[in-house]
């Protein structure tokens, strides 16, 4: 089957800051003043769709150094509303750190889900979305990914947040691929029946050493919950490679700088560690 070749960024692509304000309709008033937009002169961007392994053409955005050369690659896993702009602007960000970033929409299938505006219907709408898909969509973006000149897949990371968090584990547990991950606040419960397990369940299944990024006052993820996961990762020689690091007073979502609950320090400090850990672990 051949590849679709990749398209250039268009100017709308990006300059979609209005795109964000969708999505606040769900989360609360965009925090404008430390909204992230980076500049992609010293990158190669663009937007291509890939055939899924049922036909469905699913929409992939990747960001790369310009320069010539091959580069480590990471997926980067979008939170419930999909691969709106912040998330194509985590790309650009590592880009910008010497990595090929890969963006999958995982919702092609549901629908756009920042044009929903009850986060119940939200949530509703990433919860149709099963493991099993999941998955089959992200071994299509990295088998394609491998036909690009500057991905490296021997050097293979993941990243994710909020619900993309919890599939950086659980995708870790499914492909042996990958070499390292970072979950950023990353859901522990399962959402049956379409999600059935938690990372939880298969921490001892990891493939590869997970960092876990976690905030002390985040209310939808309790300390508790942590400590469970963190009991599961001991008790596996496997899941002993793992980490979390808990900010504490920080909230869910701190890492998201065009929400309320975003905080600068604790952001900073998780990007470092993420950088790090990915560098630690050969992904780099």
């Amino acid at each position: 089957m051949r590849t679709p070749a990749i398209t250039r960024n268009s100017r709308r692509e990006f300059l979609v800051a209005s795109a964000v304000a969708g999505i606040a309709l769900s989360v609360g008033p965009v925090n404008a003043q430390n909204l992230v937009m980076t500049p992609a002169e010293s990158l190669d961007c663009g937007t291509t769709r890939i055939p899924g392994a049922d036909g469905t053409m699913i929409p992939v955005y990747h960001a790369a150094p310009k320069r010539a050369g091959k580069f480590a690659t990471v997926l980067v896993i979008p939170e419930i509303w999909g691969a709106h702009e912040h998330i194509k602007d985590v790309a650009r960000r590592l880009a910008k750190a010497g990595y090929f970033a890969l963006v999958l929409e995982p919702y092609t299938r549901i629908g756009d889900l920042t044009q929903l505006t009850e986060i119940k219907d939200v949530i509703a709408g990433a919860n149709r979305l099963t493991d099993e898909q999941c998955f089959s969509d992200l071994d299509v973006a990295v088998k394609w990914a491998g036909s690009q000149p500057k991905a490296d897949l021997d050097r293979l990371g993941i990243t994710g947040f909020c619900r993309g968090g919890r599939t950086t584990w659980m995708y870790t547990a499914h492909s042996k691929r990958i070499k390292a991950g970072v979950a950023w606040y990353g859901g522990l419960n399962p959402n049956p029946p379409a999600q059935p397990l938690s990372p939880v369940d298969i921490a001892a299944k990891l493939h590869a050493p997970v960092l876990g990024l976690y905030g002390g006052a985040d209310q939808g993820i309790p300390q508790a919950t942590v400590d469970r996961l963190l009991a599961a990762l001991a008790a596996s020689e496997t899941g002993k490679k793992s980490q979390i690091h808990v900010y504490p007073g920080a909230p869910h979502a701190f890492h998201a700088d065009y929400r309320p609950s975003y905080r600068k320090t604790e952001a900073e400090d998780g990007w470092k560690r993420m950088l790090a850990w990915f560098t630690q672990n050969g992904v780099v």
